[in-house]
């Protein structure tokens, strides 16, 4: 049996692990949403706050967490998530994407940033399954990240769970404006990503060509100046032929935002 595949919205750096308001609804859903999957051998997250040159796979036993955030409470910098890191699947995922043509690395010194350890403590607080991170491009093209999933479709076999964690609006300006009227850009651009990956009627083919001109979406660059925070859910979409599910609808900090899965079955 194929293991589920996770897009999820992370929050604002700290925010959903410090009792904001605004991440509440986020909160709930990430604590929800565990409980209906299978519980996973290894997890795999894809951050959006990871880039590199090539694909890049933490690969330590230990990884130490990185708090790539700024001006929080004092309490931010002293959050814990001790997962262990797993090193054999690192060298798996490293196989399968140099066997499909995908140039890739190891760093065993690389700690988990808080794309991983933030929604992580709230869907797995005990940090008993070991983790791994995995790098965007820092070329920044949809159809590589598309692809990097693809590679590692035979993972999924292996019980691994793999989980983009990233936004799908982020425009950081427009999250601090005050303004919590209805965003009707907002709006447009969660719709069409919404129906380009849950519509059944479209082919993976279908799928992956809007994904890769998701510039072309209604109101894309204003959902997303820069796209880092849209790719992880490229990986996911590339990990199954299948239409995803949605299954967090809600507001974050004031803006629409959702989770997908794909090929989801509860336990």
């Amino acid at each position: 049996m194929l293991s589920p595949v996770l897009f999820i919205p992370h929050g604002g750096g700290p925010l959903p692990l410090l009792n904001d308001p605004g991440h509440q609804s986020l909160v709930d859903f990430l604590q929800d949403i565990s409980s209906r999957l299978p519980t996973p051998a290894a997890i795999c997250v894809i951050s959006a706050h990871w880039e590199e040159s090539i694909a890049t796979i933490t690969s330590g036993e230990l990884p130490s967490l990185i708090y790539d955030y700024y001006g929080f409470p004092e309490s931010a910098y002293s959050i814990q998530y001790p997962a262990s890191g797993l090193p054999s699947l690192a060298n798996k995922i490293y196989t399968a994407l140099q066997q499909n043509g995908i140039p890739a690395r190891l760093d065993e010194r690389r700690g988990f940033d808080h794309g991983l350890f933030v929604p992580l403590k709230l869907m797995f607080p005990d940090a008993g399954i070991p983790c791994v991170q995995l790098s965007l491009l820092d070329n920044l093209d949809p159809a590589a990240h598309i692809a990097i999933g693809k590679a590692l479709r035979l993972l999924r076999r292996n019980n691994v769970l793999f989980i983009g964690s990233g936004f799908s609006f982020h425009n950081m300006r427009t999250f601090f404006t005050g303004n919590q009227d209805a965003d009707e850009q907002n709006i447009a651009f969660q719709e069409w990503l919404i129906d380009t990956c849950t519509d059944p009627k479209l082919s993976f083919g279908e799928r992956t060509s809007r994904l890769i001109d998701w510039v072309h979406a209604p109101a894309a660059r204003y959902c997303h100046p820069r796209e880092e925070h849209l790719l992880p859910l490229h990986v996911c979409a590339g990990l199954s032929d299948d239409a995803a599910e949605l299954v967090f609808d809600g507001e974050v900090l004031g803006k629409k935002a959702c989770a997908l899965v794909w090929n989801f079955r509860s336990p």
